[in-house]
């Protein structure tokens, strides 16, 4: 775990010299998240995950990366990313 940990801290602190890094957190488990969905003017929430077998989102970065090249580099050094998944989204500017 230690290890882990240790990766993740080399991985935020290389992004914050790169000077790419602009925010990220960790999440807790599905199962303390909910949904917010409105229907005829309705509200309504759903605990947990919304879709059966939903993967737990472990977390979030933000980086600004000049191109998917470069965000591909960056995504493929999360720890994660090692034996699991790295979702990339570039994000809608206004």
């Amino acid at each position: 775990m230690q290890a882990e940990i240790d990766a993740y801290g080399k991985l935020f602190q290389d992004a914050n010299t790169a000077g790419i890094l602009r925010g990220g957190d960790a999440c807790q488990p599905t199962a303390a998240g909910f949904s917010v969905q409105v229907k005829g003017g309705r509200t309504e929430t759903t605990n947990g995950a919304t879709v059966s077998g939903s993967r737990w989102l472990n977390g979030y970065w933000v980086f600004d990366c000049k191109d998917r090249d470069d965000a591909i580099q960056w995504a493929a050094k999360i720890p994660a990313a090692d034996g699991g998944t790295v979702e990339v989204h570039p994000i809608f500017e206004m």
